[in-house]
């Protein structure tokens, strides 16, 4: 097999993809980013000579769940009904990356994929990009999540301090997550409390997060060198979490007309009212899950569907420790 070209712009170009594919990419990028009508043409000229981004992907303690929402990003370059002009951008972006570490999905197996993750460290210390995926058990030493031989917190306390950066994706990398909630017997943390002190770290909780918000994250660094405006006190970047869901809620105007559904498969639930009474933690979640939604759509990057518009209250996964603050979740807020 041939080496990747050098840029993502000469990648496009081999695949003939068209400018007006990686414009429209661009286009839903600062969108997502929240940035301003003139910043796509400056997305659109980052990623054309954007490098290759080496990427090690430790999974932990975990249900899989994120990496099974990064790989249904977006709908796969040969999907011919999905109606998307150009449609193959956002996997050729996640293609392009070079993914040379991750347990679930890497084609080494054993000994071999050590040596992938070692070759890794040594040859691009301070260049790569640490991506985690699930909590780290503290106690009796991290015996609890032992892969290749090694504890996770072993693992997560020598990789993080070389990466250029580190993401910690989904809620239970984040804080811990559903292993982390009381009475906690593994001592299960987020890579916040694992390795103390990390300068360099970006938090996108969800319980799963959503892929979108990680491709946005890494198109902002890949295009304008820098990682985005994070929240001082949870890390978390502001596009995505620096509003309310319930400010973006397409049930909101039936909340304000004082509207709720009063039971599930009522007259109101069917109407589709509010869902407040219900418990939904809309009201106290701060996430931009109804603009991006879930599962590639008809129009990237609006994906298909979300929780509350499919019916069902928000349970507030991008909160710290949702399992033990939220609960029980079909309370009213």
């Amino acid at each position: 097999m041939s080496e990747k070209p050098a840029t993502f712009g000469e990648f496009l170009f081999e695949r003939k993809v068209s400018r007006r594919g990686l414009l429209k990419f661009a286009t839903a990028m600062a969108a997502v980013l929240a940035l301003p009508e003139p910043m796509v043409s400056v997305l659109a000229k980052g990623l054309a000579t954007a490098p290759r981004l080496p990427v090690v992907w430790l999974e932990f303690q975990d249900c899989t769940g994120d990496s099974e929402s990064f790989l249904r990003a977006a709908p796969r370059a040969d999907a011919a009904q999905s109606g998307v002009s150009d449609p193959s951008v956002v996997d050729l972006l996640l293609d392009y990356l070079s993914l040379n570490y991750h347990e679930t999905i890497m084609t080494p197996a054993g000994a071999a994929s050590k040596q992938s993750l070692d070759d890794t460290l040594a040859f691009y210390s301070g260049q790569f990009v640490c991506v985690v995926e699930g909590s780290i058990p503290t106690a009796q030493n991290g015996a609890f999540c032992t892969v290749g031989g090694r504890t996770a917190l072993s693992t997560i306390q020598s990789v993080a301090p070389k990466a250029r950066a580190v993401v910690a994706l989904g809620s239970c990398a984040y804080d811990g997550g559903l292993a982390g909630a009381a009475p906690n017997p593994t001592g299960a943390v987020g890579v916040g409390q694992a390795v103390p002190g990390l300068a360099n770290l970006i938090n996108l909780p969800g319980c799963p997060s959503n892929a979108v918000n990680l491709v946005a994250t890494l198109v902002y660094y890949l295009t304008l060198n820098q990682w985005p405006a994070l929240d001082s006190t949870t890390k978390r970047p502001l596009f995505a979490y620096g509003s309310r869901i319930h400010a973006q809620c397409e049930r909101r105007p039936y909340y304000d007309a004082g509207q709720f559904v009063q039971a599930w498969g009522d007259a109101d639930h069917k109407a589709g009212h509010c869902l407040y009474l219900m418990g939904c933690h809309g009201p106290v979640t701060n996430s931009n899950c109804p603009a991006v939604r879930w599962n590639a759509g008809s129009v990237f990057p609006a994906g298909a569907n979300w929780p509350v518009a499919a019916g069902h209250g928000c349970i507030g996964c991008t909160n710290p420790k949702f399992w033990d603050t939220n609960t029980p979740f079909y309370n009213p807020v």
